[in-house]
């Protein structure tokens, strides 16, 4: 099982019909499984892409 490392939430809002019918729903965070030093930990692409950027 993975590690979830980050501490970020799902964001929340309405969905709209044309008849402007609001129900609500949540935009869920794009989870990435990865080996970090022979661990497997789950952490959002956005993370993932940043800390990819500042390690290289």
């Amino acid at each position: 099982m993975a590690k979830k490392v980050t501490n970020r939430k799902p964001l929340s809002g309405n969905r709209r019909s044309h008849a402007l019918n609001a129900t609500k729903h949540q935009y869920k965070l794009n989870l990435q499984t990865i080996t970090i030093n022979g661990k497997k930990v789950k952490m959002s692409a956005r993370e993932l892409k940043t800390l990819k950027k500042n390690v290289a």
